[in-house]
């Protein structure tokens, strides 16, 4: 049943505000919407291929529960639809829909294990360098951009041991 929403939902060109109308009458009483920017250890970003998008490539996310703290809830969507255990570490931008009433946050995190098992919304997943991205959404590139950003202050060194490993001491 769920296969055949998803395909259907893909197929109407419903327009935006009646796509929000039926996710708040399938959700909770609100709509948070979470994205993540995701990398792995050499620094590329995990971008997912939904089975029910226009543009087919896209950063990981959902919606969060009622209750859900934003972090957990993008680490369990990833792992609904991946597998892949990752570890969301910040929350770098909020921002809101100018046609409708929905929040969305956007995290930074690390991919930390997992063998990619397809489901119903997700049929592929790469890491993709940052130069080198499929097209997707222009907000995403924003994202993206922001969370690189972010990710190098996160893990560049701190001060004192930049400078002891300059004077060996």
């Amino acid at each position: 049943m769920y296969k055949l929403l998803l395909h259907t939902w893909k197929r109407l060109s419903l327009g935006k505000t009646f796509q929000i109308t039926i996710l708040r009458f399938l959700n909770d009483q609100f709509l948070i919407g979470v994205t993540g920017v995701i990398f792995n250890d050499s620094e590329e970003v995990l971008l997912l291929k939904h089975s029910y998008r226009r543009v087919p490539w896209s950063l990981p996310g959902g919606y969060l529960k009622a209750g859900e703290h934003p972090k957990r809830g993008l680490e369990r969507e990833i792992a609904e639809e991946t597998n892949f255990k990752v570890k969301v570490e910040k929350i770098i931008k909020t921002v809101h829909d100018k046609e409708t009433a929905r929040i969305d946050i956007c995290c930074v995190g690390i991919f930390k294990k997992g063998t990619f098992k397809k489901s119903e919304e997700v049929t592929e997943f790469g890491f993709f360098n940052l130069h080198k991205l499929p097209p997707l959404l222009d907000d995403q590139y924003k994202q993206i951009e922001s969370a690189n950003k972010r990710w190098k202050d996160l893990h560049s060194k701190p001060l004192f041991k930049r400078i002891r490993n300059i004077f060996s001491f």
